[in-house]
């Protein structure tokens, strides 16, 4: 009985289409960026009242907290219950006062590579930029020193290597986005490829 409800639970959180894997695949287009502590850093810019940046040391002071977050890439892979530590989006913005007119947030990285998402998506409370996963320090591959992770959304839109964070009115669509891959990402509606999206959305 217990083994079945398990089962369940694991269906449950394994949205259609995708197989579940224990494994973290690394998934990048280009070269992985080389980090240097000494010029690094970290940007909020944008429609805000005023711009902030953060050098390495003074993000990694930031308040930090912990998540569990289940996560699914577009090609079909499905990890569960990754173990996230940074800073939860949600604390970024009690630094950060907005324009009235915001609606989108571009996400710019290293490597000239953006995602884009709604705002509302952006401020919910399990999106963060990370810096651990698993209890160790992200390895590059993966992103470090600050990736952005977004449960609900393919994992494209968990952007690695985060350089800055661009709060707009208008939408832009990112990298993936204007080759062909959903503005949304919604796995549970699967909507991987643009064909897919509703026109008049």
């Amino acid at each position: 009985m217990a083994k079945a409800l398990i089962a369940e639970d694991v269906a449950a959180r394994v949205p259609p289409g995708q197989i579940l894997t224990d494994k973290f695949p690394v998934l990048t287009y280009g070269a992985t960026p080389r980090f240097e502590t000494k010029t690094w850093d970290f940007k909020v810019v944008g429609l805000v009242e005023k711009p902030l940046r953060f050098s390495y040391a003074e993000f990694r002071a930031l308040p930090q907290s912990r998540q569990l977050a289940d996560f699914h890439c577009v090609t079909t892979w499905s990890r569960l219950d990754n173990a996230w530590e940074g800073v939860k989006v949600a604390d970024l913005m009690k630094l950060v006062k907005l324009s009235p007119e915001v609606r989108h947030v571009i996400i710019h990285c290293d490597g000239d590579y953006t995602t884009n998402l709604p705002l509302a998506q952006f401020v919910a409370d399990d999106v963060m930029l990370a810096y651990r996963h698993d209890g160790a320090d992200l390895e590059p591959d993966h992103g470090f020193p600050l990736r952005l992770i977004v449960p609900k959304l393919y994992a494209w839109k968990s952007a690695k290597w985060v350089r800055a964070i661009e709060f707009a009115d208008l939408d832009r669509r990112g990298f993936w986005e204007v080759r062909g891959y959903h503005n949304h990402a919604d796995p549970w509606r699967e909507e991987r490829y643009s064909f897919q999206e509703d026109p008049e959305d």
